[in-house]
């Protein structure tokens, strides 16, 4: 978790870089548009076959043989990269017609900027796909450290790309930036594979048993996947039509929201899926529930509270990750609004990657893939709508107008696209819920309806103390709001103050999952 936290405050410096030097406006467009297809090659063909099939599949081969694990992922690797590199390749040849479908609302000028920078991004999901299966096999060993580095190292080489190569090949330097992120993602890995104990073998042999089962176990998840991505193109598009720098204010607004709880879901899933997997594996059904309930219980613990305080201090923390450079007061509330919107669900989003790997280790695919693609259909709808009613200045404009004020921001239409994703995510985790608790036949009721109540108690109680300490901070003139420092001071201190209320209302209510953390603490200290 220290190693996501560490690529979470890069992602931050990131994105304050990008902001900075470019503000909200028609080159994040750009940007972030030419990242819509190379995302969805690498989802489809790698993060889908990783969580669906090549961990519990290579879990279940080094059971039985060392040699066997060992030959179905040298036979993998060989595949996969041909596959993607012919993939890619075609890509790059075809992507003005990409570019055409997925940003509609594009000028001419901007459509030949993301063609060219999409065509250098194509090399990224190359160098990842390799590298992220050897991110799920070393999880498979507990080396974990390695594994959570190289999202710092990815974060690393946009960043570069950002300081020194956008100075010398303007807006380009940014896929230039990424390319090398792909790059140090892989590097950094590549020598603990073969320390584990892993020998290239030049095998091709796509009737491998293992890897026909790899292909029919990932195909539903890459499915799900590929649905959700095909959201964020539809997205993508949707925004290319409304006012310049709608693509890039929803962009930084989402990872924003997810950049701490993802850090916190993804390590708690990361952790705890290859020893479902085993579990499963050794048809140990009762720690494998066992092993799901706490997990899930501490995914709640710990991001119920941050949905409070991001929603709460949202201002601030636009205003201190971003506001700064080029990018303008109006851009900060717009994307404040944003952030404030997608933190109403971002406790589904983190929940949905511990349901989906739960599904994954128990190697159902179809019901996780499913699910994403009906969810995906909801919102492609539900972004329309909210689209065109916060374009006829009806109820919901004024409503979202007044609660989240924004008065005199011109075009408030792309807060109608953040409020059909979480609205999508609160819909997805639920029918994921239901379908897990169908198939598990046990879920601990009881223990967990207790468990949110004091959640929710504490999250309460967290949210008055803050919100009390944000206004006396100001209203009493302890800082001034119209410095960095100022504002920084009041996100800091609001945060501590609600996270400390958090942790001694939990305490008072004697939580399970806080006497978890404090009893680990003490045993690793010591």
């Amino acid at each position: 978790m220290v190693s996501y936290l560490t690529s979470a405050f890069l992602g931050l410096l990131r994105d304050r870089l990008l902001a900075g030097r470019f503000g909200a406006g028609e080159e994040l467009d750009v940007y972030y548009a030419a990242f819509t297809i190379p995302d969805l090659i690498a989802l489809l063909f790698i993060f889908g076959a990783i969580s669906a099939a090549i961990v519990p599949i290579f879990s279940s081969y080094w059971v039985k043989s060392k040699d066997q694990a060992w030959q179905y992922l040298g036979n993998l690797f060989n595949i996969f990269l041909t596959f993607l590199i012919v993939v890619c390749v075609i890509l790059i040849i075809v992507a003005p017609f990409i570019v055409s479908f997925i940003a509609p609302g594009f000028s001419a000028g901007k459509r030949a900027d993301t063609i060219l920078l999409m065509r250098i991004i194509f090399l990224s999901p190359i160098l990842l796909g390799i590298s992220n299966i050897i991110s799920g096999i070393l999880q498979v060993f507990h080396r974990f450290l390695v594994t959570a580095l190289a999202p710092v190292m990815y974060n690393l080489g946009i960043i570069a790309g950002i300081l020194f190569f956008v100075p010398f090949f303007g807006l380009s330097g940014l896929a230039f930036g990424v390319v090398l992120g792909g790059l140090l993602h892989l590097l950094i890995q590549v020598h603990t594979l073969f320390y584990s104990g892993f020998k290239y073998q030049n095998i091709f042999n796509i009737h491998h048993p293992g890897v026909l089962k790899t292909l029919k176990l990932m195909a539903p998840r890459s499915l799900g996947l590929g649905a959700g991505q095909l959201n964020t193109v539809v997205i993508t598009a949707i925004a290319s039509t409304l006012s310049a720098g709608s693509i890039a204010v929803f962009n930084l607004a989402n990872n924003l929201s997810s950049l701490l709880v993802n850090a916190v879901a993804l390590s708690l899933s990361t952790a705890v899926f290859p020893a479902m997997s085993l579990a499963y594996s050794k048809e140990d059904k009762k720690d494998f529930e066992k092993k799901f309930s706490k997990a899930f219980l501490q995914m709640l613990f710990l991001v119920i509270p941050l949905c409070f305080l991001i929603f709460i201090l949202r201002a601030q923390i636009v205003r201190v990750v971003l506001g700064v450079g080029k990018f303008g007061w109006s851009d900060t509330r717009l994307t404040a609004a944003c952030l404030g919107v997608f933190s109403l669900g971002l406790f589904a989003q983190g929940l949905i990657f511990l349901l989906s790997k739960t599904f994954y280790a128990a190697h159902n695919t179809k019901i996780p893939a499913l699910i994403s693609i009906v969810t995906v259909i909801f919102n492609i709808i539900i972004s329309f709508l909210f689209v065109w009613a916060l374009g006829s200045f009806g109820f919901l404009h004024k409503l979202l107008d007044y609660l989240l004020k924004l008065e005199g921001v011109r075009d408030i239409r792309i807060i109608g696209l953040a409020l059909a994703f979480s609205i999508t995510a609160i819909a997805e985790v639920s029918l994921l819920l239901f379908f897990l608790y169908k198939k598990l036949k046990s879920f601990r009721l009881k223990e967990l309806s207790q468990s949110l109540y004091k959640i929710l108690i504490s999250s309460v109680v967290m949210a008055v103390i803050t919100l009390l300490v944000r206004q006396v901070l100001v209203q009493y003139h302890i800082i001034s709001l119209q410095t960095f420092l100022g504002v920084f001071l009041q996100l800091v201190i609001s945060g501590l103050a609600g996270a400390i209320t958090y942790i001694f209302t939990s305490y008072l209510l004697k939580s399970s999952e806080l006497k978890a953390i404090k009893e680990f603490f003490f045993r690793w200290i010591i």
